[in-house]
């Protein structure tokens, strides 16, 4: 069983040092109408982030394996947050740049398919409370 861990420590305010278990850091803070200073990164949109990341790795590893030339990837993402507590993301669409040479239409559809079916634990604790909807372009270059 893997496992992760996560220590977090008050900075001033409400501003918070996120430390990971493999010892890299996030600030974190919150907006000034909930008392903080706007001086870090959101906790939900961590989020997305950490969603973001877990399908970009899953994508590039997957059309790399089938030895597709992605020269770029970009994960553009989304969330739409329900309007009373707990504001879960309800909705999260999630757009891929792929950018290479001559990467074919099925072979993103696959890895996006594979990413969000099989690998991306971030998507599949997410896509309990929010539904999923994804997009991709390919660029040339």
């Amino acid at each position: 069983m893997a496992e992760a861990s996560a220590r977090i420590k008050l900075i001033e305010g409400i501003q918070l040092l996120g430390e990971s278990g493999s010892g890299h850091t996030v600030v974190m803070d919150a907006s000034p109408e909930v008392g903080g200073r706007n001086m870090g990164v959101r906790p939900m949109e961590l989020l997305l982030v950490g969603m973001g990341g877990c399908t970009a790795i899953d994508l590039l590893t997957i059309l790399r394996k089938g030895r597709h030339a992605v020269t770029d990837c970009e994960v553009l993402l989304k969330g739409i947050r329900a309007e009373t507590e707990p504001k879960v993301y309800t909705t999260i669409s999630v757009h891929y740049v792929v950018t290479g040479q001559a990467i074919p239409p099925s072979a993103v559809e696959r890895a996006i398919q594979l990413s969000e079916e099989k690998y991306c634990s971030a998507s599949a604790m997410l896509g309990k409370t929010a539904e999923i909807r994804s997009t991709y372009e390919i660029k040339e270059g």
